[in-house]
């Protein structure tokens, strides 16, 4: 048999490079992502619209003609534990709803704009959560875990596929003025990169603080090609470490959004049409707010922008979607607040022939208890509620699984937040279980060891 005439010590030497190349290669994905398609894509972009607090599914999206006659009577099945076991009897939703489009589809009238789109809307009546408690349950709606610490959706999406825009973040939040309860942790980059965070951008005329004149960001050029150089050799002596990589590329990103975010937040080119089916001037000034966002969303989605996610704007003496009491002004005026500009955004899209190519999803983080809290609220309910998404290569005009008869749990093809995940990045062109990243000895994935793709949701 012939011996290798290589010693040891002279097979390291010579395979040196190849060791270095490996290495450079696992850097270079775990800094870039896989930033490739699975699949034929059905969707470039998410706009994602968190409803915070948790709307009621019996008073949106699931109507339930039994609450309606049984109203004020002892609920008629168990009750699970609550967050706050002020239970009180039967309440029958105070919304009356309709059906909508050549679906039929039923939508309160809490939402008389949105429901104009309702062929354009899947409705999912059987979603289901594993937390009752806001901060938990936000932390796995965003991430798939309920602890803090994990990488957000968006993050996930922009480590996947990276972003279609130079000048402005791939992962945007869109503040409407209600951080949700878990904070900014809710929009991390967790064990990813960090340049896949999610940058937040405040309401108002200017959404990013700090932008400088224009003399200043020709002062700011000549200083930024001396700092670039000094970072890169830095980098360089360092081994390329992430923390300064990702450093390096957010600095080079801010300095591109000093006349990037000032353009995309100058509306004035938009035409009044546009402002007045948005409700950008509208006098109740939620409504403004959000409005405002979801015009901005649109602008965004223009620009390449691939996960943008808005939350809520503050309604004066309400707690967000979340009534525990007062539930009929609650709801009422935080659907004020949003259905005109959503149902825009929809129309808007389209007209731009964008829709197609944008996954809308509309969720709060659980539902609500179809019996009520005291006298006139609902506590939380996580075995049973409704959200919808449009766009993207979605069936429209459809409503899948279903609540019983009180609208209370899930009983009829029951899913959970993982699948939402799935389907999400699914219409992205990316699978679910290959779309991973080294971390603590395993390979990680938004969807843990879960996640199914249904058919009748995304064809």
């Amino acid at each position: 048999m012939t011996r290798l005439a290589l010693s040891r010590r002279q097979l390291l030497q010579r395979s040196a490079c190849g060791f270095g190349a490996v290495a450079l290669s696992a850097l270079h994905q775990a800094a870039e992502g896989a930033n490739r398609l699975h699949h034929a894509a059905k969707a470039k972009h998410v706009i994602f619209l968190y409803m915070d607090g948790g709307p009621s599914q019996i008073d949106t999206f699931d109507p339930k003609p039994r609450l309606t006659r049984e109203n004020g009577q002892p609920f008629g099945m168990k009750m699970e534990k609550t967050q706050f076991d002020n239970n009180g009897t039967t309440l029958g939703s105070p919304w009356k709803f309709s059906q909508h489009g050549e679906s039929g589809l039923p939508i309160s009238e809490l939402f008389p704009h949105v429901a104009k789109h309702a062929d354009r809307l899947c409705v999912i009546r059987s979603m289901t959560s594993e937390f009752s408690e806001h901060t938990s349950a936000n932390y796995f709606l965003h991430s798939g875990l309920g602890q803090v610490g994990r990488p957000s959706m968006g993050a996930w999406v922009t480590y996947g596929l990276g972003s279609e825009s130079d000048d402005l973040p791939g992962f945007v939040v869109l503040n409407g003025g209600l951080t949700p309860p878990g904070g900014l942790d809710n929009f991390s980059s967790g064990f990813l990169p960090a340049n896949h965070q999610a940058s937040v951008f405040a309401s108002g005329p200017m959404p990013v603080a700090n932008l400088v004149s224009d003399d200043a960001v020709d002062r700011a050029t000549r200083k930024r090609r001396l700092l670039g150089h000094l970072d890169q050799s830095l980098s360089e002596r360092w081994g390329r470490p992430d923390p300064v990589e990702a450093a390096i590329r957010n600095y080079e990103l801010a300095f591109r959004m000093q006349s990037a975010v000032p353009e995309l937040a100058d509306l004035s080119g938009e035409s009044q049409h546009v402002r007045d089916a948005y409700g950008v001037d509208d006098s109740f000034k939620p409504k403004a707010i959000y409005a405002r966002q979801c015009l901005l969303a649109r602008r965004l989605i223009q620009r390449g922008v691939r996960f943008i996610e808005l939350t809520c704007p503050s309604v004066s003496g309400n707690d967000r979607w979340d009534q525990h009491k007062r539930l009929r002004k609650g709801h009422e005026e935080n659907s004020l607040a949003v259905d005109q500009p959503i149902a825009a955004l929809l129309a808007d899209l389209d007209e731009h022939g964008l829709l197609d190519e944008t996954l809308v999803v509309f969720a709060g983080e659980f539902g609500r208890t179809p019996f009520a809290q005291g006298d006139d609220g609902r506590d939380h309910n996580p075995f049973g509620f409704s959200i919808w998404m449009a766009g993207g290569g979605v069936r429209g005009g459809t409503v899948y699984g279903a609540t019983d008869e009180y609208g209370y749990h899930a009983v009829e093809n029951p899913l959970m937040i993982h699948d939402l995940h799935a389907m999400m990045l699914h219409q992205l062109g990316i699978d679910h279980r290959r779309l991973t990243f080294r971390f603590g000895g395993r390979d990680m994935r938004l969807t843990d060891v879960h996640g199914t793709i249904v058919p009748e949701i995304v064809g």
